[in-house]
């Protein structure tokens, strides 16, 4: 579907939001978030789905779970995936041209940190994950630790739950966004939920964002739309079941990789965001520069379909069964290194030589999950017990071409000239494509225990079976190399929790995971042969709220290690093995209070102690000892904090401090990215009884930072710039 189809099936949710009669707001969270935008985050007693299988609360789930709901991540003016990634208190996220709103957490990035959609794991995250419009999402549930007994291999430092706003019976609104500020961006949104009868609700929502660039970039130029629906159909008390369909896109020009290191003499203003071993520099005369070629693009297009039957069979027995089945085309074309060449004659500024890729993923798959469950007595105990299998099946197929560096011409590193994307037989020196066909098998069960009302004990276990068949395929040869490996983990947890006094509870948790060395699906042929790394954490923590629900304070202290990454034979070391660990350690804190009722104060810290334990790599035939030192993308600390004060009714000053300390982008730890703190504000007011608008400027210092490292570890991506906005929001 293409952006112009996008923005005509926006349209007509728009027109629909002028009814002849306003409605009442209802109760419903995702509703009301955008007039009044002040609503707390969830309770301590509501559900978190991603947690567990079980129905229990946050407060009773031995794990340290965050939830941004629609209202907070309109509150805040989150408007993409990676935006809100960004707000996870001890986490943050970057825009990678491959992996866009990728995360690193608790000490781990990119394939460890599992992302899914209304509970479902598509695949990796390096694979699936998009920088989507939030406006779909009702919640983001996050689940932080080892979960691989709730959703198989992969989600060692966590998983991140995408929830999509779904039916409400017997309520009718409309709900609409329409915003406009810097970099040329425009954002449209309308939803609406309509019941057709006293057991039927449909609902729809639409979105569409474009930019000259979310980074103010040259020939960065993006959309990203999305069209979902669903309906509800509740019979009775007991029974429910939900179909829906999603469809995403989103493109970028010219695609952006994060602006690249020079030698610190080359450099016209150079800044102190950067720090390297051998002087090399970020230039901020640079700051807007684009390298690669036009023609170079990145995109997806999505589409899932899914459905979900709850079954109360009486006597405390729950039945549930999920259908989903997904596909989705995405493309990768960029030049995906880019090396100094410093000036001579006929450069007199110096330039970038650079290399090519054209890589493209064509993904089917399907999933079915059906679990049977009981909340009742045992032995005079209240006894909560979960049992299911699970079952999916994915074939998916990646065009993978690549060139070396000196394919592209080089391009000055003041003016570069726009060039195109490089065509003609002979261009790349791979050229394959990986066919994989992935089978996994589970079954799984959780239970909960009530000792005594106050005290809990909780346990999960978790079997998989694993079968990939993956074909290799040279294009010009015609060669096929083929694999097919299998995997049988078993993956646990056990943990309690206990209500120490009235609003307080104590937890502890011990948990197990398991993780391939690297993406299932686009590992090669060697790496798909080693076995599984085997995770392990040790957590435990306190939730305490009250002042008659004016303060919520939770607090943990975790410690993660992996065991069996990849890492080079002692006797051998151009030889890879496995034998190397990563560990992290650290502890979290959230807080949030309303001291008086206009006033509402939030903040959130983490601190992490992350590193390779026993690592070495092959640098020129030697054997290096990167032991000691600390991932790449991990910063040690974290900080959210935010403040809002209604002025007057309707009228809210808000105030939002995200803060990121250094963090490296090599193993070797010799390119440092220096942290920092980024300010925003809003001011919103009402116009007419049913709407709002806010104006909001971002990063409001104008501070220069890294936000995150590309591909290579030389190239930096710089966050966005001052930008202001203005948006109007509705509910009728």
């Amino acid at each position: 579907m293409t952006s112009s189809l996008m923005a005509g099936a926006i349209a007509p949710c728009l027109l629909l939001a002028v009814p002849a009669t306003a409605q009442s707001d209802p109760p419903h969270p995702a509703a009301t978030v955008i007039v009044t935008g002040q609503r707390a985050r969830p309770s301590l007693d509501d559900k978190a789905g991603a947690a567990s299988r079980l129905p229990l609360s946050i407060r009773e789930t031995p794990a340290t779970i965050e939830i941004l709901g629609q209202d907070e991540l309109q509150r805040r003016g989150l408007r993409t995936a990676r935006e809100a990634f960004d707000q996870v208190v001890g986490a943050i996220a970057g825009n990678v041209p491959g992996n866009p709103a990728v995360v690193s957490m608790r000490g781990f990035a990119g394939n460890s940190v599992s992302i899914l959609q209304d509970g479902v794991r598509l695949a990796a995250s390096t694979v699936t994950q998009r920088d989507g419009n939030l406006w779909h999402y009702d919640r983001i549930e996050v689940l932080k630790g080892p979960a691989s007994v709730l959703y198989g291999e992969g989600a060692l430092a966590g998983v991140i739950n995408k929830v999509t706003r779904k039916p409400v019976l017997g309520e009718r609104h409309i709900d609409m966004l329409l915003s406009g500020g810097s970099f040329g961006t425009i954002y449209a949104a309308s939803g609406v939920n309509l019941p057709i009868s006293a057991t039927t609700a449909i609902r729809a929502d639409a979105s569409y964002q474009r930019s000259d660039s979310l980074y103010d970039v040259d020939h960065n130029a993006s959309f990203s739309a999305g069209l979902t629906a669903s309906a509800l159909f509740r019979p009775s008390d007991r029974l429910s079941l939900l179909v829906a369909i999603d469809h995403f896109e989103d493109r970028y020009d010219a695609t952006y990789q994060g602006l690249p290191l020079i030698p610190g003499r080359y450099a016209l203003d150079p800044s102190d965001a950067v720090r390297t071993a051998d002087g090399q520099v970020v230039d901020r005369s640079l700051r807007r520069r684009n390298y690669n070629p036009r023609g170079a693009w990145s995109g997806a297009d999505e589409t899932t379909v899914r459905s979900r039957l709850d079954w109360a069979m009486g006597d405390g027995w729950t039945f549930a069964l999920d259908l989903t089945g997904y596909t989705a085309d995405r493309a990768f074309l960029l030049a995906d290194t880019q090396r100094f060449v410093a000036p001579d004659a006929a450069r007199p500024q110096g330039g970038f030589a650079q290399g090519y890729q054209d890589f493209r993923h064509d993904q089917h798959f399907w999933n079915a999950r059906g679990a049977i469950g009981r909340d009742g007595q045992v032995a005079g105990l209240r006894h909560r017990v979960t049992l299911g299998v699970e079952h999916n099946e994915t074939d998916f197929t990646s065009l993978r071409r690549q060139s070396p560096v000196g394919t592209l011409p080089i391009v000055a590193l003041r003016d570069p000239a726009v060039i195109a994307v490089p065509s003609g037989p002979g261009v790349f020196t791979s050229d394959i494509t990986f066919r994989s066909k992935l089978n996994q098998s589970s079954v799984f069960a959780e239970d909960a225990v009530n000792l005594t009302p106050r005290w809990l004990l909780v346990g999960g276990i978790r079997w998989d079976h694993i079968a990939l068949d993956r074909a290799t395929i040279q294009n010009r040869s015609g060669a096929v190399e083929r694999h097919r490996p299998t995997f049988d983990p078993v993956s646990w947890r056990a943990g309690t929790s206990w209500e120490a006094m009235p609003g307080v509870t104590l937890y502890a948790q011990y948990t197990t995971a398991v993780s391939p060395v690297s993406t299932i699906l686009l590992a090669s042929i060697t790496n798909s042969r080693f076995r599984l790394t085997h995770g392990r954490s040790y957590e435990a923590g306190f939730k305490a709220g009250g002042w008659a629900g004016r303060a919520t304070v939770t607090g943990a202290l975790y410690h993660i290690v992996q065991d069996d990454i990849l890492t080079r034979d002692p006797a051998n070391p151009t030889l890879s093995v496995q034998g190397g660990r990563q560990s992290s350690r650290g502890g979290e804190v959230t807080a949030e209070v309303v001291p008086l009722p206009p006033l509402r104060l939030s903040t959130g810290i983490a601190y992490v102690d992350a590193r390779y334990d026993q690592l070495s790599e092959l640098v020129g035939g030697v054997r290096v000892d990167r032991s000691g030192n600390r991932p790449i993308n991990v910063p040690a600390t974290t900080l959210n904090a935010s403040a809002s004060y209604t002025l007057a009714p309707g009228v809210t000053l808000a105030g939002f401090l995200r803060h990121a300390g250094a963090f490296y982008t090599d193993t070797a730890n010799t390119i440092r990215v220096a942290g920092h703190a980024v300010l925003d504000a809003s001011l919103s007011w009402p116009v007419g009884p049913h709407a709002t608008v806010t104006l909001r400027g971002r990063n409001l210092t104008n501070r220069f930072y890294g936000e995150y490292s590309g591909y290579p570890s030389t190239n930096i991506y710089i966050g966005a710039p001052r930008s202001f906005e203005i948006a109007l929001a509705a509910r009728l």
